[in-house]
């Protein structure tokens, strides 16, 4: 069978194209989390394969409040039920938002500290990082008490390691060499 990423990744391209195409990133991405949150339940995914229920009503499940049957998105929906991917909501919606990063040149960094960092501290941190990748940076925290000091910065294939932790694993690999 293939991987579930490689199956949700035309779907999330496609989803990316629409949105984009209606001018509505925004909104298809808090679609997409909604879809994808009430997919994780786990008596809406034993359901979902139910033959008594049509397609129509697992769309109507998977749609956010106040959403319309006949928008793009719920016929998307439909697409995914039809094909029977429903199930890929949730790798979707995570392919999805790195497309949506991708276009709005936007960074998804996590800053892991062993306590929380001051706002002044993380915005300092933002800007550097801005301008070290010429992008927009979207900061989460972290707090790792196995950081013991100092942060760990990941930005994807960049890691940043200023934590007390990795200063000792780095001279303990020096001291046995």
């Amino acid at each position: 069978m293939s991987e579930p990423l490689t199956l949700a990744r035309p779907y999330a391209r496609a989803a990316f194209e629409t949105a984009r195409a209606h001018n509505a990133l925004a909104a298809w991405s808090g679609n997409l989390r909604f879809a994808a949150q009430v997919m994780a339940d786990a008596r809406v995914s034993a359901v979902a394969g139910d033959p008594r229920l049509s397609h129509a009503e697992l769309v109507g499940l998977l749609l956010p409040p106040g959403e319309a049957a006949e928008t793009p998105f719920a016929a998307f929906l439909g697409l995914l039920v039809e094909n029977r991917r429903v199930n890929l909501l949730a790798e979707i919606t995570a392919l999805f938002e790195e497309l949506k990063r991708e276009s709005e040149c936007t960074i998804r960094v996590t800053l892991r500290s062993a306590s929380e960092i001051a706002a002044n501290q993380a915005e300092a941190i933002k800007v550097a990082l801005k301008k070290r990748f010429a992008r927009e940076i979207e900061l989460e925290q972290h707090i790792d008490p196995t950081v013991i000091g100092g942060a760990v910065i990941d930005a994807g294939d960049v890691v940043i390691d200023g934590s007390v932790r990795g200063r000792l694993e780095r001279l303990e690999n020096a001291l046995t060499q």
